[in-house]
């Protein structure tokens, strides 16, 4: 089992930056595949990031690549999304999501456990 917490949203304006994090509990976090995905108002979630166990192998979605970084610290349990340059159409609730796994994946439905998430508003 894994819960997962997922804090650092808040609204901020059109070119700012927020750090979000996502603590883990459970012992399979190590060993998980990683991935943040988002979901706006009247959309589909979306994937945006997605990270491997050790932390060597990062996918991003085209429409972050070059703006939001992930990253994990395996020893305290927590994975990161740094996200900058931010856009309005950016604006969504942010889930981190485990896969327990070693493979990557942009599929929700290949992760097995979720957070509540956390709400990023974008103002222009």
């Amino acid at each position: 089992q894994v819960q997962l917490v997922e804090s650092g949203g808040g609204l901020v304006q059109a070119g700012g930056s927020l750090r979000l994090s996502c603590a883990a509990s459970g012992r399979t976090f190590g060993s998980s595949t990683m991935g943040w995905f988002r979901q706006a108002p009247g959309k589909e979630r979306e994937f945006v990031a997605a990270i491997s166990w050790h932390g060597f192998t990062i996918d991003y979605a085209d429409s972050v690549k070059g703006r939001f970084t992930i990253s994990r610290n395996n020893a305290i349990n927590t994975l990161y999304l740094q996200i900058s340059s931010l856009k309005p159409e950016d604006t969504a609730v942010y889930y981190c999501a485990a896969r327990i796994t070693a493979t990557m994946s942009r599929r929700d439905y290949d992760y097995s456990y979720w957070g509540q998430g956390t709400q990023v508003t974008v103002s222009s």
